[in-house]
């Protein structure tokens, strides 16, 4: 549509004629725009306004009407060939309708409006938020209306559209706008109605409701059955896809399904959904701002003969349902096809598109400026101008300051800036002095710490600076201790040497001080004299007295500093020649004149506020009135009523303070721009700038302003100033815009768009290059190469008026300043440094520089670039705008997975509702999606207030950035998409057909790999003079004992207070039992063979109670106690032990036999259902009539029930065999004998816990020093202490044990030792587990403890499981346990590879302990049974004497099966009886020699099988994640994870505030990419200790899913990533 020109570069687009533009009469304008003022100040509704600009236009339509439509959207298409020709006369001057109201900021409105639609029915889960956090914890309770959208570069312009539109269909332009209708319906019209609805069910895959909704927009009777089959089918197809998830899980109730409509239903309908604590936990469907709702028509004229398909909401119960369907299908690039089966996971890395577009101009030529020209009388210096002006004028008014009224508080004259500049210079030279050396030398930096709103004593401190030679850095005052990136200006203070600040009486009365009264020291600034410049404390200079006022040199004249995009201060130095030539410069620009007046509304301390407002008025003996911000925050309009009655010919503003005075001026009738002959935009450079242009040119040109006075500039503080628009009496050719595509800029290509009316950038030109400046664009990255004509690269500037480098970093300072670009064939283009001006943009027709963006902005994202401020941009022209404040947006980019992420942080208005919000961040997200093309990771939104302040107003990005990374933003709304925008993954892996196990072992052989097998040492083999082995049953030792030791000591329990609250020899544990078995046969009458359940206490009741159940042939099953203060959750295990394990009869205490029936039992369980309680208290001295004695030694002994970790209830039989058998294999490990001591602090209720508890001693003879854990609650130290009393070698102990160790004694190691504990006694402390060993505790524990003397050996794991409850366990011979390193990336592969410690990715796994006597382990496939290598991952299989023989039932899943007792390998040793142990592992020959001489085998085990993560067709172990997510923030105490329908779902527990629970999602989502390669579905934040743990400490994570699932968690925060 655009044509190029012959040089291939675009044509920029000027305005058509002014034939139409002065059609409307100025009144009806007038009216216009106050309209449109209602409507953006919301005083009037879309509606309301449509129909009162309707009225006023009514008369005027015919006019128009003439007008094709197409020409109506594009009437930038209009500027013919001959209008862009630098030589075409007829527009020479700049007719007051050169600003084409298209380019205004609705156009941006209207595209994202109409990206929007196409997004209308995507539906996203909400995310769901306890009460207290939805409180607003604002800093201020309401925010003054300036600061709502001060923001230095923020243009808190409304860019969005229909808040100050000043626009009108006819006025300025010659065409009618478009209406948004227009837009819609070219959006809908441009799909064919088949294809609209195909892509209803498929373009957008990811947060739709089941039935896709068609918008049928056809005229064609069959297309729309099309839509209605796509329908039908959409759904059919989500429900058995829905269907397939949930039959992964029986014990699950399926989530109701049944609201899915089939047919269309006329009315969108909510979702009805369940609420915790009264906050709606749903999703919300209100209308968005294009919906019918709105006001809107926008169904399309073929449309309209129909009715329209109304997107149809499927009412599903759960919103789980819902959530499914948004994550069912990411939205993912085709990743390419590859396999690598290297260890090394390759991310998927981003082919570039083929049809990406590329620059095709030629490569462009410098652009030179006009030369300096020659000033008479020009001075040789900017002081000597001074001098002069302060002798030859000092009457004539300098500088004009405002209080915060408005009101002239003082006028600097000449005269008056000479002398206090002059005596200034004399005191800091003369009378500053330390030990009688001056303090400061000629050359010296001096900090300038001067506020806002005083620039008198600015220009009096700067220049009495320059005058006694020293260099001025001017900074921002500190306002306290913790000022956002005020530790990077103590650092730039501290590297330029800085040792005294000036700073004015006022200011330093307000600084923060230390207890002495002194200045406090800011963080990370160095020691400062602070002196004050007012004028009691300078003293008059001798007559004879004067400065020497040189020429201008290349010595340093001042220190600018500059914060970078990373947040770090640099100081860039300006030397006196290049001050000078600047002023030069500027002069010769803007035509400046003797004492013409100038109003400067912006920061005098750097940049153009300094340039014009400081130096080059000086030079020309300007008058400059100083607006403060602080005024301008009281009073927007401020500067324009000074330009008024001061008649000032230039004013400095930004976009910002014309944006805001276009909020204030309706009242104000009586001011006049007239007198402008310049208003120069000093942010002309940004893009959204323009949109303020024109806003305020339509609002003020009724009242003088002329368009062409309005004067865009670009300067950086390194280049200072690069260009500018000159006065319209220059003489120079006309504005132009360009409207880009942004697709285009994105591969830094310029297109001028034509097809996609979406994604357009429109810029305005910031003019020429500077006088005697000449400038080039130069490619980004790598070698500065020339651009061509259409690429859009680095502006950079050779002249005599750049900055020179950045103070103390001669690195930095090569790169930016001394550039030399060259040309594509690697000449250098000039033998003159370039300085770089991190200015991003083009030259266009005419030499106009046009700048698209700032290196500070970019964000390069799979190789595309996109502009922070256009994502604000975007942003902002969401509708609607009620939610968040305008101009308080920050936009940066994170690396996370070797690629940058957009991250967007708004402030959120303390009356929006958290739907309203909500619905705001999801439809900005669709906008960014669609208008940028590039996904958004992170959206926050923080209460009021909260953003780190730039000086003055705005966001300051790079402590915003800091806050986000380090989880210190406290957002109170978070939404992440990391399904959308993480396109590098790497390839899921696909399972190779299978490989069988004969493959396996002949693979093995041929790559010398030994098969992964390793046994104990043979018992049979092992002669010690053990008597037990003379009996096969328990119960015959205990009577042996009894009879040959009687008085020997068995056990001895320790109570809370660290003395004895028991003990049991020999003789009276038998003399008990027997008591206790006449009772079960008297009393209870019981059969042999009958199961009793012992509900007990841990103490000398429940092992002897144990020990009556043999005597009286009946089989014992221990049973935890239920907690009396909540029975609600521990009396139902209990209830169903006794159920499952079909006990006929309960002995117990009387005190738990009461609470078995009390009225608190009955609320939780059905009491009446018990068996027969007998109480053990007291009962008769009987001796039994015989002894049971079993017929054989495969008969029943005991029954063991635990709860897994997966939450599965499993009781195991052990037969007599199998219990004697464990007996010896742990006495012989462990060298066991009657005159040894153990301590044991485990509960005695199942596995290993019980058989050191119950059985061992009564085995072996030893004394066993029992620990009660529950007893460490009161007295954390009970267990060490006793360990050391006793001496003890060997003790035993849970991690729930250790982990209180370590936390509730690690400060008081000291008071320990002065209590004589020491730990040098132990030879093994063995931590019983069935889990990976906890290497970071275990450490933790031997280094806290080290100091009582524990030896750094002594501490290991021990494993075992349900069918063999002691695989292994350290014993007190066998070599120390070995600690490896493991690829963790390798490990999801099920492959073993050792890598050095501290290598990225790696693990650290200790040995489970040695091996026991007697048992065999070897490691076979999970899915073929055949035998594995050394190097692979696989299930450890385990033989021997002391396997249990069998499940007695396992609860909750009866599948569970015999083949987890009795497998055989399907390949090689065949015939070997194993059991398969659930858990995964691997073996190592180590080079350590074990007690036989052999070398040693050590067993590792990675973790339980059935918790194990299937994702993305690797294993991942759910502790590896979690270890991740609680390094991830000081604040997460514990994290658990699970899958659930294909998502990763992580729950961490919160340790803080809850204000820091929205902190978390964006961290633990980050650390889970980056670490594991995984994208998180679901965050779910919960106060400290939901997640729960068994009796072993290990985590529950299966009923911490169902507890999710069934919304019982009450959690703090939901977030639903997508």
């Amino acid at each position: 549509m655009a044509e190029r020109n012959s040089t291939g570069l675009l044509m920029m687009m000027l305005d058509p004629t002014p034939a139409v533009a002065m059609t409307l009469p100025a009144e009806v304008r007038e009216k216009l725009a106050e309209l449109e003022l209602e409507l953006s100040e919301g005083d009037i509704t879309q509606k309301g306004y449509e129909k009162k600009r309707g009225k006023l236009l009514a008369p005027f339509i015919p006019q128009i009407q003439g007008v094709d439509p197409s020409l109506q959207i594009d009437n930038r298409i209009q500027a013919s060939s001959q209008s862009a020709l630098p030589g075409s006369k007829h527009i020479k001057s700049r007719a007051a309708n050169n600003r084409d109201e298209r380019f205004r900021s609705d156009l941006h409105t209207e595209a994202v409006q109409a990206a929007l639609a196409k997004y209308k029915e995507r539906k996203m889960p909400m995310p769901s938020k306890r009460r207290s956090v939805l409180v607003q914890s604002s800093v201020e309770a309401c925010t003054p209306p300036d600061t709502s959208s001060a923001s230095e570069d923020e243009g808190s312009l409304r860019r969005q559209g229909r808040f100050l539109t000043t626009s009108t269909p006819s006025y300025q332009g010659g065409h009618s706008h478009p209406t948004v209708e227009h837009w819609f319906n070219r959006v809908i019209q441009g799909t064919s109605s088949t294809s609209s609805s195909a892509s209803s069910t498929s373009s957008h895959p990811g947060g739709r409701s089941v039935t896709a909704a068609t918008t049928t927009t056809a005229t064609t009777t069959t297309s729309s059955a099309h839509a209605a089959a796509l329908n039908a089918n959409a759904a059919a197809n989500a429900l058995a896809d829905f269907m397939a998830h949930t039959q992964l899980d029986n014990h699950l109730a399926p989530p109701d399904v049944t609201g899915l409509s089939e047919r269309p239903s006329l009315h969108a309908e909510r979702p009805q959904v369940g609420s915790v604590r009264g906050v709606p936990r749903g999703y919300n469907h209100t209308s968005s701002a294009m919906e019918t709702a709105d006001g809107y028509e926008w169904r399309s004229e073929a449309a309209l003969s129909l009715t329209d398909g109304v997107p149809v909401n499927s009412r599903v119960s759960s919103k789980i349902q819902q959530l499914l369907n948004t994550l069912k299908r990411p939205k993912r690039r085709p990743l390419r096809e590859f396999y690598v089966d290297d260890l090394e996971e390759l991310l998927d890395v981003q082919q570039p598109d083929p049809n990406q577009p590329r620059p095709e101009g030629q490569q462009m030529s410098p652009l030179e400026g006009e030369p300096l020209g020659v000033v008479t009388n020009w001075p040789p210096s900017v002081l000597a101008g001074l001098q002069r002006w302060g002798a030859t004028h000092p009457k004539s008014p300098c500088l004009t300051a405002l209080d915060n009224a408005g009101k002239p508080v003082y006028t600097l004259t000449y005269g008056k800036l000479w002398t206090r500049s002059h005596k200034l210079a004399y005191t800091l030279l003369n009378k500053l002095s330390t030990r009688n050396e001056p303090l400061l030398v000629p050359g010296d930096r001096v900090a300038l710490v001067i506020p806002n709103n005083d620039p008198v004593m600015f220009m009096v401190a700067f220049y009495g600076c320059l005058l006694a030679e020293l260099v001025p850095v001017p900074i921002e005052v500190p306002l306290t201790r913790k000022d956002a990136g005020s530790q990077q200006i103590g650092f730039l203070l501290g590297s330029c040497g800085v040792t005294l600040a000036l700073t004015t009486d006022a200011c330093q009365k307000g600084l923060p001080k230390a207890q002495t009264g002194e200045v406090a020291t800011f963080k990370g600034w160095p020691r400062l004299l602070w002196f004050v410049t007012d004028g009691k404390h300078v003293v008059k200079p001798p007559k004879d007295w004067y400065p020497q006022i040189r020429e201008a040199t290349n010595d340093i004249a001042y220190v600018e500093y500059k914060t970078s995009k990373e947040g770090s201060t640099m100081g860039i130095t300006v030397s006196h020649s290049a001050m000078l030539s600047h002023c030069h410069a500027l002069t010769q620009a803007c035509g400046y004149t003797e004492a013409e007046t100038i109003t400067n509304v912006l920061d005098f301390k750097r940049d153009a506020g300094l340039w014009h407002g400081v130096l080059t008025s000086v030079v020309n003996r300007m008058h400059v009135i100083s607006i403060p911000y602080s005024l301008m925050k009281v009073n927007p309009l401020s500067w324009i009523q000074k330009v008024h009655t001061y008649k000032a010919r230039v004013a400095v503003v930004k976009s910002r303070d014309m944006h805001w005075s276009l909020l204030a001026q309706r009242d104000q009738r009586d001011l006049s721009l007239s007198s402008l002959r310049m208003l120069i935009v000093a942010d002309g450079a940004n893009p959204w700038s323009i949109s303020s242009c024109d806003a305020f040119l339509n609002v003020f040109q009724s009242r003088g302003l002329r368009p062409e006075v309005i004067c865009p500039c670009a300067s950086s503080s390194e280049a200072m100033t690069v260009a500018i628009r000159r006065p319209p009496e220059m003489g120079v050719p006309p504005p132009g815009k360009a409207v880009l595509s942004m697709g285009g800029l994105s591969h830094s290509v310029i297109r001028v768009d034509t097809e996609e009316k979406l994604s357009v950038l429109t810029v305005q030109d910031v003019g020429q290059v500077m006088p005697g400046a000449l400038v080039c664009v130069v490619r980004v990255e790598g070698t500065p190469y020339l651009c061509q004509t259409d690429e859009v690269g680095e502006i950079c500037v050779s002249s005599g008026s750049t900055g020179v480098a950045y103070y103390g970093l001669p690195g930095m300072t090569k790169n930016v300043f001394e550039t030399i670009p060259v040309t594509l064939s690697g000449v250098p283009i000039s033998d003159r440094p370039f300085t770089r001006t991190s200015l991003l943009g083009f030259v266009g027709p005419d030499n106009l520089v046009f700048v698209v963006g700032k290196m500070d902005g970019l964000m390069v994202v799979s190789g595309r670039r996109h502009n922070a401020d256009d994502v604000v941009a975007t942003a902002l022209a969401v509708e609607p705008m009620k939610f968040v404040y305008r101009g308080r947006i920050a936009v940066f980019s994170v690396a996370v997975l070797h690629d940058e992420r957009i991250v967007v942080v708004a402030e959120q208005r303390p009356d929006a509702s958290e739907e309203d919000s909500f619905q705001w961040m999801s439809r900005v997200l669709q906008a960014i999606d669609s208008i940028h093309q590039v996904g958004v990771y992170c959206l926050a939104l923080v209460p009021a207030n909260t953003l780190p302040k730039a000086p003055l107003g705005g966001i300051h990005i790079s402590e915003t950035k800091q806050r986000f990374l380090e989880g210190a933003l406290h957002p109170c709304n978070v939404l992440m998409c990391p399904h959308t925008c993480v396109t590098n993954l790497p390839k899921p892996r696909q399972k190779q057909p299978e490989v069988g196990p004969a493959s396996m072992i002949v693979g093995n052989l041929v790559a010398g790999k030994r098969i992964a097998q390793a046994c104990g040492r043979d018992v049979g083999q092992l002669e010690d003079n053990d008597q037990a082995r003379k009996f096969l049953y328990m119960q015959d030792v205990l009577q042996w004992r009894a009879q040959a030791t009687p008085d020997h000591p068995l056990f001895l329990v320790l109570n809370a207070k660290g003395t004895v609250a028991s003990t049991a020899s020999c003789l009276q544990l038998h003399k008990r039992a027997e008591r206790v078995a006449v009772a079960l046969m008297e009393r209870g009458r019981l059969n042999t063979g009958d199961h009793v359940a012992l509900v007990y206490p841990p103490g000398i009741d429940l092992i002897a109670t144990f020990y009556g159940c043999l005597y009286a042939g009946c089989v014992p099953v221990t049973v935890r106690p239920p907690h009396p203060q909540n029975l609600a959750t521990t009396l139902p295990t209990v209830k169903m032990i006794v159920e499952v394990s079909k006990s006929v009869c309960i002995l117990t205490t009387q005190a738990i036999m009461k609470l078995l029936r009390s009225k608190e039992a009955a609320a939780a369980v059905d009491i009446k259902s018990w068996p027969m309680v007998l109480d053990t208290d007291d009962l008769p001295r009987k001796k039994s009539p015989q002894i049971y004695k079993p017929p054989t030694p495969e008969m029943l002994a005991y029954l063991d029930f635990s709860v897994s970790t997966t939450g599965i209830l499993a009781g195991v039989k052990m037969s007599h065999a199998a219990t004697s058998a464990l007996c010896r294999s742990i006495k012989l490990q462990c060298e066991l004998y009657p005159s040894r001591q153990i301590a044991i602090c485990l509960d005695p209720y199942c596995g290993l816990g019980f058989a050191l508890w119950c059985l061992c001693s009564v085995y072996s003879g030893h004394q066993s020093i029992l620990v009660p854990p529950l007893e460490l609650e009161s007295n954390v130290s009970l267990w060490l202490s006793a360990v050391s009393q006793y001496k003890v070698r060997v003790t035993f102990c849970s991690y729930s044990v250790m982990e209180m160790c370590t936390k509730g004694l690690g400060s008081q190691t000291d008071a320990l030792r002065l209590r004589n504990v020491n730990l040098s006694c132990v030879r093994t402390c063995m931590v019983v587990a069935e889990e990976r060993p906890r290497i970071a505790l275990t450490q933790s524990f031997s280094k806290i403890f080290k100091d009582l003397g524990l030896s750094p050996r002594a501490v290991s794991t021990t494993f075992g499981c349900r069918v063999n409850v002691a695989i292994c366990l350290q014993g007190t011979a066998g070599p120390d346990p070995t600690t490896v390193y493991l690829d963790m990336r390798a490990l999801r592969h099920d492959r073993v590879r050792l890598v050095e410690r501290g290598s990225p990715h790696s693990l650290p796994l200790m040995e489970s302990g040695k091996i026991l006597p007697g048992v065999k382990v070897i490691i076979a496939n999970t899915e073929t049974k055949g035998p594995l290598g050394d190097s692979h991952l696989g299930e450890v299989w385990v033989s021997s004497p002391h396997n249990a023989s069998g499940y007695y039932t396992v609860y909750g899943e009866e599948a569970l099966h015999a083949d987890h007792f009795n497998t055989t390998l399907s390949f090689g040793d065949t015939q070997t009886v194993w059991a398969r142990t659930g858990y995964l592992g691997f073996l190592r020959r180590t080079e350590l020699t074990d007690a036989s001489g052999e070398r040693h085998d050590a067993l590792y085990v990675v973790g339980s099988l059935d918790e194990t993560l299937e994702l993305r067709g690797m294993r991942y172990h759910p502790i590896d994640i979690e270890t991740s997510v609680i390094r991830s923030h000081k604040s997460i105490a514990e994290c658990a994870v699970f899958t659930w329908t294909n998502l990763l779902v992580v729950v961490v527990e919160l340790e803080g505030s809850e204000q820091e629970a929205l902190d978390l999602v964006s961290l633990v989502t980050n650390v889970v990419l980056e670490e594991h390669y995984l994208i998180v579905g679901v965050v779910v934040v919960v106060d400290p200790g939901v997640i729960p743990i068994n009796s072993r400490g290990e985590k529950q994570r299966m009923h911490l899913r169902d507890g999710f699932l069934a919304d019982q968690l009450d959690p703090i925060y939901v977030a639903y990533n997508m």
